[in-house]
């Protein structure tokens, strides 16, 4: 499995032309998501069966653009959700990854404590 860099991760949840590579990715990202695609981010599009997601990324010298596709299962698209785009944090990336479907897998509340006592 790959590991990202602790950075945000965006989803595009409509679904995207897989002709589509990085132009024009990142100028969705500019235009349909309203964000910077030069930004320290993780931007994720899937294909219209679900069977394919195409990742793309600034590392500071030019785009790169990861792409996995499953040879028999569907990820797991957050179809429930209203915003067009949906931030993810790196846990829940990988549980996408995973085939989990993020919307239901809620995990412990963090809890922060002054003092052991």
């Amino acid at each position: 499995m790959m590991r990202w860099p602790d950075v945000p991760v965006y989803l595009h949840r409509q679904p995207v032309d897989f002709r589509k590579s990085i132009n024009g990715l990142s100028a969705l990202v500019e235009q349909a998501m309203g964000m910077s695609p030069f930004g320290p981010a993780l931007f994720v599009f899937g294909a219209r069966r679900r069977d394919k997601i195409k990742v793309l990324y600034w590392d500071q010298t030019g785009f790169c653009l990861w792409y996995k596709r499953l040879e028999k299962d569907r990820f797991q698209w957050p179809r429930t959700a209203t915003e067009e785009v949906i931030t993810l944090n790196a846990e829940q990336f990988d549980w996408l990854l995973r085939g989990l479907d993020i919307l239901k897998i809620t995990p412990h509340a963090a809890h922060e404590y002054g003092n052991a006592s």
